[in-house]
């Protein structure tokens, strides 16, 4: 028995003796209250206004030394820059690595490059996010399966695409209107044609995007001309259906695992204090292990420059866990929180209501939250609230968390990973009571 076939049989056996909480949230993805999706036509007319949108954040001049030596999407010499690289620039290192990953993301793995950008366009529809759209958009353009996919998008006939391309739209679709969005079924009808890895690496994308689109609606960033004039010159890489029916364990996932069991060791490791061993948020990520060292390292080197404390950090992911009704990452947040001495009181009173937070915490949890649940609706106003609180640095610092967390807790709980022996201890020491 595989990996996550094993996580969902634990996931359903776990719910059935849980309170309707689970449920209830699955309901909430219901027909009747799914996110209304943009139309692709709408959102290429919204890029073109947005060209000449003001960005809430310095973009520097494309020809910096910062941008030298990336591994972009883009041409070698081409001198194009996207803005979602110049955003980042006040974290050198995180641009090089937020570069690696978003190539990684869309070209590596397992899974088709052209399904992962339609999930791309299929969630900027759902976000109202002309930057992720139009550059999805550009990249479906240069093969034909995305001209095809684009074409069943713009449409709306999914129904003449092929079964797996259009179950993996429907995944990230379900996904992405709520942590607990997809159902057994629909998950037993998606495992019917892509392997653990590749299910990894779908969820993977869901998260992805789910960062993407709130990190450029929140930046407020314009679309680059050369995105609505220039055609992509991607180099797509060959693709090869596994002949497996399940994921054969392979060289780079043991590399991986090695290597991550080595860095727990490491005691400036966040994590290694936590006392929760190989999380099963690992266990399940390293199913791809290209794309996990990608995202990791990413997180890395955006925390090096952070100027906000490890607990607000942690504060702020709790926000936005408990908004998206996340299990697996609050348990988590409340087990570091505990680490770190936040007092029981203070952790109780977090989960009834803002009362015990600090005027500096209820700033960055209240953007948390309202980027969290509509990227779309974000202002000038709510970001300038915040870089009056935490300055330029601390502001990004505070919007990164926050993409962060609404896009994990879609792969945690989206996979129904089981939460750790340890986090569960924690939660119930603190609340008297397993998670409702």
């Amino acid at each position: 028995m595989t990996f996550l076939r094993f996580v969902a049989i634990s996931a359903i056996a776990f719910l059935a003796t849980q309170p309707p909480t689970a449920s209830a949230a699955a309901a909430a993805a219901s027909d009747a209250n799914k996110t209304p999706l943009t139309s692709v036509a709408t959102l290429e007319e919204q890029a073109k206004l947005s060209s000449n949108a003001k960005p809430r954040v310095v973009l520097p001049e494309e020809s910096s030394a910062i941008f030298q030596g990336i591994d972009s999407l883009e041409t070698s010499g081409s001198g194009q820059v996207p803005n979602y690289l110049r955003a980042l620039s006040p974290m050198p290192n995180a641009v090089k690595a937020f570069a690696h990953l978003t190539r990684t993301i869309l070209l590596g793995g397992a899974v088709e490059p052209e399904v992962k950008m339609a999930m791309g366009l299929r969630m900027a529809q759902m976000h109202d996010s002309p930057y992720v759209a139009a550059h999805m958009e550009r990249f479906l353009r240069s093969t034909e399966h995305g001209q095809t996919l684009l074409a069943a998008i713009k449409s709306g006939k999914l129904d003449s695409l092929t079964t797996s391309d259009r179950l993996a739209l429907t995944y990230a679709e379900e996904l992405t209107q709520g942590v607990h969005g997809v159902s057994d079924s629909e998950f037993a009808r998606v495992s019917g044609y892509f392997n653990d890895s590749q299910l990894v690496e779908m969820t993977m994308t869901v998260c992805f995007f789910n960062y993407f689109d709130r990190f450029s609606q929140a930046l407020n960033l314009p679309v680059e001309s050369w995105v609505l004039t220039s055609p992509a010159k991607l180099q797509t890489p060959t693709y090869e259906a596994p002949l497996a029916r399940v994921a054969l364990i392979s060289d780079g996932e043991m590399k991986a695992t090695s290597d991550r069991l080595a860095a727990m060791k490491d005691p400036k490791n966040p994590s290694s204090s936590w006392g929760i061993g190989f999380a099963n948020s690992m266990r399940a990520l390293l199913r791809s292990p290209d794309i996990a060292d990608a995202w990791m390292s990413y997180g890395t080197a955006a925390r090096q420059t952070a100027i906000i404390s490890r607990e607000l950090q942690l504060q702020i992911s709790f926000a936005v866990s408990m908004a998206n009704g996340c299990r697996y990452c609050t348990l988590h947040q409340v087990l570091g929180l505990q680490r770190l001495g936040v007092s029981p009181a203070k952790l109780l009173q977090m989960k009834k209501d803002d009362s015990a937070l600090t005027p500096q915490e209820l700033v960055a949890v209240q953007f948390a939250r309202k980027l969290a649940r509509d990227p779309a609706s974000m202002t000038d106003a709510d970001y300038d609230k915040l870089r009056a609180e935490f300055g330029d640095q601390g502001a990004l610092d505070a919007l990164l968390q926050t993409c962060s967390f609404s896009g994990f807790n879609r792969f945690t709980d989206g996979l129904r990973l089981p939460s750790e022996d340890e986090a569960v201890k924690v939660y119930r020491e603190v609340y008297s009571t397993d998670w409702k």
